[in-house]
């Protein structure tokens, strides 16, 4: 009797926040970048209000309160040369996320980021993970007409990966995110960042989604589902 093979849908991960905990890096960026104009004093604590916001819309808003002078465009090139170092040298990839996407692979599933990060950002971040010998397909808002929340970085991976955006499956941890895979047609599990703030109206629309975050999610309970659903 043969036993019958799983049927796992595509799965397309974004990566910030969902399949590595960047965070730390870019605070480091941006407080490294902010110093280079005189702020000593960023914190954390200021960091984590824009948790979930774009960089150039980040830097737009810092550069007014710190009344810095020099253009947005500068301040983006210097945020991101510096997050480019740090993430090249190290990033921590959420234990949890590892485990599905080892199990996934093991499985034959077709699988890609689909990130808003740069693409030097992204190849660095999934090289220095090892993350790479499992994801080398991925694609970067760069390479789209628009980022998340519209979806044409999800739309762009399912097309890369041959298969019909219908049939995907897409991890997030934001409401830019989960707004786009939805904008696609694709189903989306949601595990939000705590300290960017859930939107209950947004992330309860998810087809699933872990409340906690990081710290509930499990690759177990994920590969169920995928399996199941």
């Amino acid at each position: 009797m043969n036993t019958p093979r799983l049927r796992v849908p595509p799965v397309l991960f974004d990566l910030d926040g969902t399949l590595v905990d960047s965070e730390p890096n870019y605070y480091e960026a941006g407080r490294r970048l902010l110093a280079r104009h005189g702020v000593r004093d960023f914190s954390w604590e200021d960091h984590s209000r824009f948790i979930g916001i774009g960089t150039r819309e980040t830097l737009t808003v810092l550069r007014e309160e710190y009344r810095i002078e020099a253009p947005v465009d500068e301040l983006l090139a210097g945020k991101n040369a510096l997050y480019l170092e740090l993430a090249g040298a190290s990033t921590a990839v959420f234990p949890e996320m590892r485990a599905l996407v080892e199990r996934l692979h093991g499985c034959g599933v077709p699988m890609a980021v689909a990130s808003g990060s740069s693409r030097a950002a992204i190849a660095a971040t999934l090289a220095v993970t090892g993350l790479d010998a499992y994801l080398p397909l991925y694609v970067s808002a760069e390479e789209v007409a628009h980022g998340k929340p519209e979806p044409d970085v999800f739309l762009e991976a399912a097309r890369r990966l041959g298969v019909a955006p219908d049939t995907c499956v897409v991890l997030e941890d934001a409401v830019p995110g989960v707004l786009a895979a939805h904008a696609a047609g694709m189903r989306c599990v949601a595990i939000p960042e705590p300290e960017a703030g859930a939107d209950p109206e947004v992330f309860g629309k998810a087809e699933l989604l872990f409340p906690g975050g990081q710290a509930e999610f499990t690759a177990t309970a994920m590969f169920d589902w995928l399996s199941t659903g």
